[in-house]
C-alpha cells in the first residue's frame, strides 16, 4: 500500500511538467499549449527512504522495496470545463479514487508562457479548478440521489446513506467542496467516501515557482501559503523547471551538489511526499530479511492484524502475533540478536497499534 495523488491544474502552469519531473519521464507531452495532455497519464514512483538502506545493509537483503506513491495527471481544466468548455469534464472520473488531489498553481510570470485566463493570479485559478470539481460533484450527485432515495422506499438499511447524500449535496448545491460536510461519526464518515466525489478528497497546494524563487518562495506562492493555512492544507513551493533538470542528472551526487547550489535541501518530490504523509496521516513499517527489505504504508492508527493484511488477507486473517523491534533499537543493537539481547524485541497482540518505523514479523495461522 502506497498513496495515490491526482493532479489537476489549469492549462500551462506546469503540472505536465512537474509530472515529468517526479517520474523522470516523459510520459506526458509538456507543451506551450492548451490540452497537450489528452488521456490521464499515470506513473509510479519508489517513495525515498533512507532507512531502508540501513535495514538492508544489517540484514544483508537482496533486494531494497520502497513503498510507492502513484500520480495521476489530468489535462488542464478551464472555466466551464463542467459544461464541456475546453476537453470538459471527461477527465475527472480519472481521479475519483485517488487519495489526495494536488492543485498545481503557477506562481510566476513568463510572457513565453501563455496563460487561458490571459494573467497570473493562482488564487483565482485554485478557484476555478475547486468550482469545476464542485460542479462536477454536483452533477454526480443530482443524477444518483433520486434512484437511492427510490430504492431506501424498500431497504431501510439504506436510510442513513440517503440522509448523509441528501446532506452532502446541499453542501455541494451552495458552491462549497463536500469535505465542509459536518460528518458526525464513522458510519457517516464511510458512506461520504462510498460516493467517491472530488472534494471530498483532501488537497495539497503546489506553488510552480520561477528558478529564483525555489529556495525562498515569492509573494505568488506566499498568498497561497497563507490560503492553504486558512484551510488546513499543506502548500508546498517548488519549480518544475528545477526539478526537471535535478531528473536529468546522472547521480545521486550529482543531485544533491545541484540542490545545495541553490539553497535547496531536498527536491519537490521529497516534499510533495511528506506533505501527502502529513495530510493522509501515513505512516510507515517496514519487514527486513535475507531476501528482501521493504516499506508498508498503513494508516496511523492502525492495529496489528490490520497492518499485516497490508501485506496479504492470510496474515490478517490468522494474525496471531507481531515479533516487534522499534526501528531505531534495530540499527542501534546492529539486528534482531542485538535487539533481543538488548530486551527490545516485543511480542504485541492484535490491539497493538503499529508504530512509524517499527521492523515487524507477523506470525499467523493459515
Amino acid at each position: 500500500m502506497g498513496f495515490k495523488c491526482g493532479i489537476v491544474g489549469l492549462p500551462n502552469v506546469g503540472k505536465s511538467t512537474l509530472f515529468n519531473a517526479l517520474l523522470s519521464t516523459a510520459q506526458a507531452e509538456a507543451a506551450n499549449y492548451p490540452f497537450c495532455t489528452i488521456e490521464p497519464n499515470v506513473g509510479r514512483v519508489g517513495v525515498p527512504d533512507e532507512r531502508l538502506e540501513k535495514l538492508a545493509a544489517i540484514v544483508n537483503s537482496e533486494t531494497i522495496i520502497p513503498t510507492q506513491l502513484e500520480f495521476v495527471d489530468i489535462a488542464g481544466l478551464v472555466r466551464g470545463a463542467s459544461k464541456g468548455e475546453g476537453l470538459g469534464n471527461k477527465f475527472l472520473s480519472h481521479i475519483r479514487e485517488v487519495d489526495a488531489i494536488v492543485y498545481v498553481l503557477r506562481c510566476f510570470e513568463d510572457g513565453n508562457i501563455i496563460h487561458v485566463e490571459n494573467s497570473i493570479d493562482p488564487m483565482r485559478d485554485a478557484d476555478i479548478v475547486e468550482t469545476e470539481l464542485t460542479l462536477a460533484d454536483l452533477e454526480s450527485l443530482e443524477k444518483r440521489l433520486p434512484a437511492l432515495q427510490k430504492r431506501a422506499k424498500t431497504e431501510k438499511e439504506l436510510a442513513e446513506q440517503v440522509a448523509v447524500m441528501e446532506r452532502v449535496l446541499k453542501v455541494v448545491a451552495e458552491g462549497h467542496p463536500a469535505r465542509t460536510t459536518e460528518i458526525n461519526d464513522a458510519s457517516e464518515r464511510r458512506h461520504l467516501e462510498m460516493m467517491q466525489l472530488l472534494t471530498s478528497k483532501p488537497v495539497m497546494y503546489v506553488c510552480n515557482v520561477d528558478e529564483d524563487s525555489a529556495a525562498t518562495g515569492n509573494a505568488l506562492s506566499a498568498k497561497v501559503a497563507e490560503m492553504a493555512k486558512l484551510k488546513n492544507a499543506p502548500c508546498v513551493v517548488i519549480s518544475a523547471r528545477i526539478e526537471a533538470e535535478i531528473s536529468s542528472l546522472p547521480s545521486a551526487e550529482d543531485k544533491a551538489d545541484f540542490l545545495s547550489s541553490l539553497g535547496l535541501e531536498e527536491t519537490g518530490l521529497a516534499q510533495i511526499i511528506k506533505a501527502g504523509y502529513r495530510l493522509l496521516d501515513l505512516v510507515t513499517y517496514f519487514t527486513a530479511g535475507p531476501k528482501e527489505t521493504r516499506a508498508w504504508t498503513i494508516v496511523k492508527g492502525m492495529q496489528g492484524p490490520a497492518a499485516a493484511g497490508v501485506i496479504h488477507t492470510d496474515f490478517e486473517k490468522g494474525f496471531i502475533r507481531a515479533e516487534t523491534i522499534a526501528y531505531d533499537d534495530f540499527i542501534a543493537y546492529n539486528g534482531e540478536q542485538g535487539a533481543k539481547e538488548a530486551g527490545k524485541f516485543r511480542l504485541e497482540g492484535k490491539e497493538y497499534v503499529v508504530q512509524d518505523g517499527d521492523v515487524l514479523h507477523f506470525r499467523f495461522k493459515a
